[in-house]
């Protein structure tokens, strides 16, 4: 027996899966993890095939045989090894790469392994045990150990160290006589598992059970895509619950998936809660040994519904039956880095292939998902009304330019001071969005006009008051330095801050109310495993009254005691060079103005901007999403951006700058060629134009782009194609790649 298996080594020479015999009496099977002799030394890597004969063009003295398999069972099974391969082709990258993204990376090299620890059970019948007890008439630590484990079961012996002091003695005595055994038991670490509370199933509404009775035909019969518009508030979570229950009654297993690592310690909650030890977490703060327990608990099918981050998508779950993409108009499912892929994308894949139910859900889906319901991809469900007809939040736009006209230089408008000091006096809560971190938004000189930016990245450095002095931070890089006295440029001292950010609303917030607790959410604050949820248990429990935050608190979260949200710049994004910015400002604004009056108590939202009468604003203010996607459709539609024409785009990088501009110079040669050679090709493109993108260095790499808009059409696909060939047969794939409608145009 002979086997194909896939090195663990990213690179193009080594891209090939190798020929090696499997020893008498080893039984392997596709997708299991083996060692193996490569070159001089031993390598890790994944069985793609196994073949009773060996390719006839390799000698036989030169096939050498596999070392060991690295678990008894497929770490990757057959319906992930196909979306692995297929990945890899799409990428144009080696198999390796994408297999990676399967498992736990740190079960590659051993660096994570399986907890155990002591545990203790009686070897003798419990009468036998009774009469050994009763024979101890002293009551001694023999006797006291006897009787803790009379109801046969494995006990650690950390947990009988607590009711026993130094117990070791007498368990080596009792171990000797053959009345007990000693044994190594293993050990799940199961994140959040201390704070489960049974939550009996919520009774639904009319509007949730009529969505409802639309997704079950689907888990049962033919499968379906399903896209769930309902308003912030309506209850969409309940009709995932309800939906995850049926799938687990039928035998099949289910993924949830969130945008934002911040919404996952309440997603996690809600279900554990609801389905107890059945539901699983997977997201990239968990330790590395949480994360290898809670894979392998859904490998092995005792997790069947997991809950996660975009790489959630790639969880082994037994018989898939339903994925739910929640906020699924978030760019954060989106992942830029290499092998690039968007978790929507491979949920739809896999349940395609898998015979699986879709159901994406948004109070403002993206302008693409939403026309695609409208051409009947995906079957539209409409949830208008939040849960028991509470009422949305009254919305008031403010003019910060009549403000600043009548005195006010204060962050706060008068109307938002007012409604934060009565808000609080009622005993309630408000939430401050403002999504800029750090303290200023950038540091300037006044003489000469230079903006401090980072060394690595075409970004401007934001101040941060972490420290006496400050601290100048790049928020794409992480480079930091300490803030200058004189200008780096001209050296003068007139060094100024400008622009606001998380941490001085924060500031500003003490001192306007100093007797009143904030806590602050954004990716300075939550750097460690767990503080995005004792962030947020701090302020559902009532001790921090008032929360400021960047994005991560516009979406998702319920708390019911929130009556006010306001919202600090709410122009901010709408003049970005995107043509989604309209898109995201309104989707931002709206799923944040829904964080209020989700409870009983009706809720209220300020939004300051400098531009009320702007229609993104207007449409954010009246919540109004259906009169949006009209305008934006139409918008769309007249000046040629998608879902009515692709954007792409070949991005290319490079140490040194004269090399990305080399590199620019010969894809634009290859592109031009390439569309004089295909005239259909040719006739479907309606820009192609070389430029330097708006970053144009980002992690030290210097960055150029070939910028596409072509039209859509059967001949698209196979041009698309034919550019990814271009960009992997002339370049190596960190210099040159190609994105179709990427979520960043930065």
């Amino acid at each position: 027996m002979f086997c194909q298996v896939v090195i663990d080594i990213v690179h193009q020479n080594v891209a090939k899966p190798f020929t090696y015999a499997v020893p008498e009496g080893m039984r392997l099977e596709p997708g299991q993890r083996v060692a193996v002799p490569f070159g001089p030394g031993k390598k890790e890597g994944i069985v793609v095939s196994l073949q009773e004969e060996a390719p006839p063009d390799l000698a036989p003295e030169k096939i050498r045989a596999v070392i060991t398999p690295l678990e008894d069972y497929a770490a990757i099974p057959p319906e992930l090894m196909r979306l692995a391969q297929d990945m890899a082709e799409e990428a144009h990258c080696p198999l390796a790469e994408t297999l990676r993204l399967m498992i736990p990376a740190q079960m590659r090299g051993g660096r994570v392994h399986v907890k155990t620890e002591k545990r203790v059970r009686l070897t003798v019948s419990r009468e036998q045990a009774e009469a050994e007890i009763a024979a101890d008439k002293r009551g001694t630590k023999r006797s006291r150990l006897l009787s803790l484990l009379l109801d046969g079961s494995e006990i650690p012996v950390s947990e009988l160290a607590k009711q026993v002091k130094d117990p070791r003695e007498a368990m080596k005595k009792l171990e000797a006589e053959g009345l007990i055994s000693v044994c190594e038991g293993e050990v799940l670490r199961i994140p959040g598992s201390e704070n489960i509370a049974p939550d009996p199933d919520f009774l639904l509404t009319p509007g949730q059970q009529e969505a409802l009775e639309e997704i079950l035909p689907s888990l049962t019969g033919k499968p379906g895509k399903f896209l769930l518009h309902g308003v912030t508030g309506s209850g969409k979570t309940e009709v995932f619950m309800a939906a995850v229950r049926r799938t687990l009654a039928i035998g099949k297993s289910a993924i949830i998936l969130v945008p934002e690592i911040a919404l996952t310690p309440q997603m996690v909650a809600w279900f554990r809660n609801r389905f107890g030890p059945v539901a699983a977490v997977i997201h990239s703060r968990l330790s590395a040994g949480e994360r290898y327990d809670e894979w392998r608990r859904i490998r092995r099918g005792d997790a069947r519904v997991v809950i996660g981050a975009r790489s959630a998508v790639f969880s082994p779950v037994n018989k898939l039956g339903l994925i739910v993409v929640d906020e699924e108009h978030e760019g954060s499912y989106y992942s830029d880095r290499h092998p690039r892929y968007d978790a929507r994308d491979i949920a739809s894949d896999r349940c395609s292939h898998e015979s699986a139910t879709l159901l994406l859900a948004s109070a403002t889906p993206s302008i693409l998902s939403f026309a695609r319901a409208r051409r009947g991809d995906y079957v539209l469900l409409e949830m208008p009304d939040r849960v028991n007809h509470r009422a949305l939040p009254e919305v008031k736009l403010v003019d910060m330019r009549e403000e600043l006209e009548n005195g006010n230089r204060s962050i706060f408008s008068r109307a938002l001071t007012a409604s934060m000091r009565e808000c609080l006096r009622r005993g309630e809560q408000a939430m401050l969005l403002i999504n800029r971190r750090g303290y200023h938004s950038f540091v300037s000189c006044r003489s000469c006009g230079a903006v401090i930016r980072c060394p690595h990245c075409d970004i401007s450095l934001t101040y941060h008051s972490d420290r006496p002095g400050g601290l100048l931070k790049c928020h794409y890089c992480g480079f930091q330095s300490a803030t200058p006295d004189t200008c780096p440029a001209c050296g003068s001292r007139y060094i100024r801050f400008f622009g606001t950010g998380s941490q001085q609303v924060e500031a500003e917030i003490h001192k306007l109310f100093p007797e009143t607790s904030t806590i602050r959410m954004d990716a300075d604050t939550t750097t460690g495993k767990d503080d995005h949820r004792k962030i947020l248990e701090t302020f559902r429990s009532g001790k921090a009254r008032v929360l400021v935050g960047t994005q991560m608190i516009a979406k998702g979260l319920d708390f019911p005691q929130v009556t006010l949200v306001g919202i600090i710049a709410a122009d901010m994004s709408l003049n970005l060079p995107d043509y989604r910015s309209r898109e995201r400002t309104f989707q931002l604004l709206t799923q944040a103005a829904g964080r209020a009056g989700r409870g009983t108590m009706p809720g209220e939202v300020i939004i300051q901007t400098y531009k009320p009468e702007d229609p993104v604003l207007q449409y954010a203010a009246r919540q109004d999403f259906r009169a949006f996607f009209e305008d934006e459709f139409r918008r769309r539609r007249n000046g040629l951006y998608p879902p009515f024409t692709i954007m792409a785009r070949i991005l290319a990088e490079s140490d040194r700058e004269e090399e990305a501009e080399q590199i620019s110079l010969k894809l634009e040669k290859a592109v031009q060629e390439l569309l004089e050679k295909e005239t259909g090709w040719k006739r479907k493109t309606l820009l192609m134009k070389r430029d330097i993108p708006p970053v144009k260095m980002l992690r030290g790499r210097y960055r150029r782009q070939i910028l596409m808009k072509l039209l859509v059409g059967p001949e698209t696909d196979a041009l698309l194609a034919a550019l990814t060939d271009l960009c992997k047969d002339h370049f190596t794939e960190t210099e040159a790649w190609l994105e179709v409608n990427p979520a960043n145009m930065m």
